[in-house]
């Protein structure tokens, strides 16, 4: 690959950063319409809610066990090898549902066996592929990368269900054959990259440094607020995990319509992404974010009582505008009230809440669904929601009462 121009602006006369995001944006379009087929096939085979929530829970498990260990792997050896080797994995698991499918040789348990060894190899590759990014760029354009980066993530979260719904009707393999093209360009660019940066310095994991960001936030009650806040609430409102339910049962639509229920939330976290990048929030911060993870479990209800295709729609673009704005407060405030030698170990510690929640919150919901019913388990996990809004306000009122999102924090001092 020729060399770049390392003072350049512009992040397309990054090469390493265009492979980079075009792995990334392949990647991430083929695990959206893997869930589509997934969820689909699974339901279609078993007919039961139980087993939606299973698929949350073989997700749920590898992400947590593996978490550690994946930081230490991405802090010891090649990330790009990392990367590349676990991608690979994924990608031969998808060719095989592709195939099992084909031949008509695949049942729950096959689907959900093949899912866990993705996410395994998906838990392995996170902490490697997002630790790559600071050495494709300048650093003072590092920001604008991790924007490019993360409109990538959420185009595919918008459009990429809606073609594996579309695709599906051609049958499951053609959306597992199609995703595991997508994975292996992705490992195809990654193998290419070249980093334009050094590397940060390696420090090896140590059970001294994970507690030091555990410690950290365990004195910060702003931190703390918000970082369980996120927890809770995305466990509480997993609804989306119900979605075939909704899509077959209840709004009486095929899997083209369950790719735009999926979809509906990332286009309206997409929209209100756009609008906060032009527009900062000065005031008020800490009740805007109350607000809009309330508007999160609002729209959750709206959602679970309707029975009608376009006011689903509407109600699941409400919950991902909502998640949005609650999304980049929540972020910057982890990330301004955190020292920039504890970002790190901070971070870590966050994103096992973050990334684990989604699919143990899926699993709640599919367990609830099993018992109570789709629309019952959708509602209550929005009731909840409001319930955790409001005793976080009672709990943390320093959050509550937060102004702005830059603070300036207290002289404490951590042991690393």
């Amino acid at each position: 690959m020729p060399p770049p121009s390392v003072n350049s602006d512009s992040l397309l006369q990054h090469r390493s950063f265009v492979a980079f995001w075009i792995a990334r944006a392949s990647s991430s379009f083929g695990f959206q319409m893997l869930t589509i087929a997934v969820s689909w096939q699974v339901y279609s085979l078993t007919g039961r809610a139980f087993d939606l929530g299973l698929i949350g829970l073989v997700q749920f498990f590898p992400s947590v066990a593996l978490a550690l260990v994946a930081g230490h792997v991405a802090d010891q050896f090649d990330r790009r090898r990392v990367v590349v080797l676990a991608q690979f994995i994924e990608g031969l698991a998808i060719f095989a549902l592709a195939a099992l499918t084909l031949t008509q040789h695949v049942n729950e348990i096959v689907v959900l066996g093949l899912l866990f060894v993705i996410s395994v190899a998906k838990a392995m590759e996170g902490p490697s592929l997002l630790s790559m990014l600071p050495a494709l760029v300048p650093p003072k354009i590092l920001p604008r990368a991790m924007a490019a980066n993360s409109v990538a993530g959420q185009a595919a979260g918008m459009v990429g269900p809606a073609i594996g719904g579309l695709l599906y009707i051609a049958g499951a393999q053609v959306v597992y054959a199609i995703c595991g093209l997508l994975y292996f360009i992705s490992v195809l660019m990654v193998s290419r990259l070249r980093y334009e940066q050094a590397p940060p310095r390696r420090v090896p994991a140590t059970f001294k440094t994970l507690f030091a960001g555990i410690s950290f936030i365990r004195n910060r009650p702003d931190v703390l607020g918000v970082i369980s806040l996120d927890l809770f609430a995305v466990l509480l409102g997993g609804a989306t995990a119900l979605l075939p339910i909704f899509a077959h049962d209840i709004l009486h639509t095929g899997p083209w319509g369950l790719g735009i229920l999926r979809g509906a939330p990332a286009v309206g976290a997409l929209l209100v992404g756009f609008w906060l990048s032009r527009r900062a929030l000065s005031r008020n911060v800490g009740m805007i974010m109350f607000a809009a993870v309330a508007g999160f479990g609002v729209a959750t209800i709206i959602f679970a009582l309707s029975n009608m295709l376009w006011l689903s729609i509407l109600a699941l673009f409400a919950l991902g505008g909502f998640d949005m704005i609650s999304m980049v407060i929540r972020g910057s405030l982890v990330q301004l009230d955190t020292p920039d030698d504890m970002r790190g170990r901070v971070s870590a510690v966050n994103s096992i809440f973050i990334n684990t929640s989604n699919q143990l919150g899926e699993f709640e919901s599919g367990m609830l669904a099993a018992w109570l019913g789709a629309v019952p388990a959708a509602a209550v996990g929005g009731i909840g929601t409001l319930v955790v809004v409001a005793l976080w306000m009672k709990m943390f009122p320093g959050l509550r009462r937060r102004q702005r999102l830059e603070n300036d924090p207290p002289n404490t001092e951590i042991v690393a």
